[in-house]
């Protein structure tokens, strides 16, 4: 099932908060589109025998072309982790 508005941005805020993420020459907003795009790619594939496009091809520029390949992993694991329910972020203890 595909994360909802407050899970997404939970997710952003996190990759943004961590250390090992690394730097990437990319506005908040263009990251936030990148997590939007791969819980789209995930729900997509999710239901198909094969995704119509690749993960990288599904992101959204600047950050496909700014992001390692390590960055791009670390994007789609924290998606996935998070629709497992297996990812909890600061903002979820209130």
């Amino acid at each position: 099932m595909a994360l909802d508005a407050t899970s997404r941005t939970r997710v952003w805020a996190h990759l943004m908060r961590i250390s090992n993420f690394g730097s990437i020459d990319i506005t908040k907003a263009d990251l936030k589109a990148a997590v939007d795009a791969t819980d789209d790619w995930i729900e997509s594939a999710a239901g198909a025998s094969a995704p119509s496009t690749g993960f990288n091809s599904s992101l959204p520029q600047p950050f496909r072309g700014a992001a390692s390949a390590q960055q791009k992993t670390m994007l789609f694991c924290f998606v996935a982790l998070r629709r497992a329910g297996l990812l909890s972020v600061a903002e979820d203890v209130i």
